[in-house]
């Protein structure tokens, strides 16, 4: 009976997200669904962007192993980078009109950082979706009780989600994250509230954990200690801003201040939403501590989905496990749209700049096949946990793309120069430390007290601090690359700019332009 509830629940979001497919009539359709969204679908859509396989299984898995102190990245650092993220794109780069944020980066600097920066975002949702194409193989190795191995299911969950997204875009994305908050909220706390009355009560959850020290949340005085805590949450709260589902959610708005209030809502709506899933496995450990400590030891991972089978009745296993498909798939559906529309804009429509809209939207749809079977291949020989594969994906993006973007909006001086100088010097940095933590340089060399300086702060952050460094010294330093940044306001000189990109006839939409 679960498995057939499954089957239908699958088959119903393919139906929804395929007959969305037919209102895809141009690559703005496909890419940010014509700009004309209402608040309840941004909210809906900008919550699902995050609450997908790491908020189910990862979290949950992480609070139980570690407390509140392990669970900083996310949801802390998301939900703020949700919030800043909106404050910030709703006011920077709504008017601006464009497609991605590549084409924030060539119009503000050049088409090489723009390429740079767009492979920067590209790379960093490997992992991301990977995540959840991972979780996907859980969920029906689970459901079928191991009939359906994990690979099996990550490539059967791969063909699903990759059938609706190529077809419909972020249309049939949208219209599936409204409807599918509704099933994983309401799922999610119907589970809660079983579980509840297995434990004796929230309260007597919320003591326990309070006694075992899971709610603690800063770290003890030790300044090494608090580094690592703050590189987990700066790599997940700024990292993550310069992404493009994010950008793609927010611009997808009928106006600015939807976009605004939508990210704003739906960042408060996940944050406080993801301390249900955390409440249900954490009451495992006190319903069946044995078999649920034991769990933690060889997959934590597991610890949602075995209290549900175990210990619900069949009804609400068809609830919980159509909430988690419903995360999931809202999640990398989005996450999996977004790479392949960047790859396309910002890389490929250079080479053909004559290409007409659908053509265009051919390439998007082909790229987003290319990109899911990348993925699929890291997910299935990826060792790495779904929770650490979401927090290592931004680490490309803080190193390398974060520091153009909020430079080149809130300072006037940053230039191409600047920008380069921030992208090479803060991907190199943080690369070389990474390498040299996992490689046991000779003790005494200049390698070995990198080593050890990347033992003690995260490698991540030092990238960020040299591209900081990189975009003052690069910005203020004669000029070698590109012009001067004009010193008038520059995002009105780029409205300007966008304007006339976009004067465009049917058949040429978005022509590249150089500044």
């Amino acid at each position: 009976m679960l498995i057939w509830f499954v089957v239908l629940y699958l088959l119903v979001s393919i139906g929804i997200g395929l007959f969305a497919a037919t209102r895809v009539h141009s690559a703005k359709d496909f890419a940010v669904a014509g700009r004309h969204l209402p608040l309840p679908v941004v909210t809906a859509t900008v919550f699902a962007t995050w609450f997908g396989a790491e908020a189910v299984f990862g979290v949950s898995a992480t609070f139980v192993k570690d407390g509140l102190s392990g669970v900083v990245a996310d949801p802390f650092g998301s939900s703020m980078c949700l919030i800043i993220a909106g404050v910030f794109f709703s006011r920077k780069l709504y008017k601006l009109n464009i497609l991605t944020l590549g084409d924030y980066f060539r119009l503000r600097y050049n088409r090489t950082v723009e390429v740079l920066t767009t492979l920067c975002i590209v790379a960093s949702y490997l992992g991301w979706v990977s995540a959840q194409i991972k979780a996907l193989g859980l969920v029906f190795n689970v459901v079928t009780d191991g009939y359906l191995s994990q690979p099996a299911g990550m490539i059967l969950g791969a063909a699903i989600v990759l059938t609706y997204t190529t077809f419909g875009g972020m249309l049939s994305v949208a219209i599936l994250d409204f409807v599918q908050m509704g099933v994983i909220m309401g799922g999610m706390l119907f589970i809660a509230w079983l579980v509840s009355g297995l434990t004796g009560g929230v309260d007597t959850v919320i003591q326990h954990a309070a006694e075992a020290g899971k709610l603690d949340f800063f770290p003890p005085p030790d300044p090494w200690l608090w580094l690592s805590f703050l590189g987990a949450w700066i790599t997940m709260m700024l990292g993550s801003i310069p992404q493009q589902d994010v950008f793609q959610r927010i611009t997808s708005a009928k106006t600015q201040r939807i976009a605004l209030w939508g990210s704003i809502l739906g960042a408060s709506i996940y944050f406080c939403f993801t301390f249900v899933p955390m409440f249900i496995a954490y009451s495992a450990t006190l319903i069946d501590p044995t078999l649920f400590n034991g769990l933690l030891q060889t997959d934590s991972q597991l610890v949602l989905p075995t209290l549900v089978l175990q210990h619900t009745p069949v009804f609400a296993q068809a609830i919980f496990f159509g909430a988690v498909l419903s995360a999931i798939m809202s999640c990398s559906s989005a996450t999996l749209l977004a790479p392949a529309v960047a790859f396309s804009e910002n890389i490929v429509r250079d080479f053909f700049p004559h290409m007409g809209d659908h053509q265009f939207l051919r390439v998007m749809r082909g790229a987003i096949v290319v990109f899911a079977g990348i993925v699929l291949a890291f997910a299935l020989y990826s060792n790495a946990s779904i929770f650490k594969m979401v927090e290592n994906a931004y680490k490309v993006t803080l190193a390398g793309a974060f520091v153009p973007l909020f430079f080149g909006a809130f300072w006037k001086r940053a230039t191409t120069q600047g920008a380069l100088a921030a992208i090479f010097g803060g991907l190199a940095s943080w690369l070389l430390v990474e390498a040299l933590v996992g490689s046991s340089p000779s003790s005494g060399d200049y390698a070995y007290a990198l080593a050890n300086v990347g033992q003690l702060v995260p490698p991540q952050l030092i990238g960020l601090g040299v591209s900081i460094l990189g975009m003052i010294a690069g910005s203020l330093l004669p000029q070698w690359i590109g012009r001067p940044t004009p010193k008038a306001d520059i995002h009105a000189e780029l409205h300007h700019r966008a304007a006339a990109e976009t004067h465009h006839t049917n058949d040429h939409p978005h022509p590249h332009k150089t500044p």
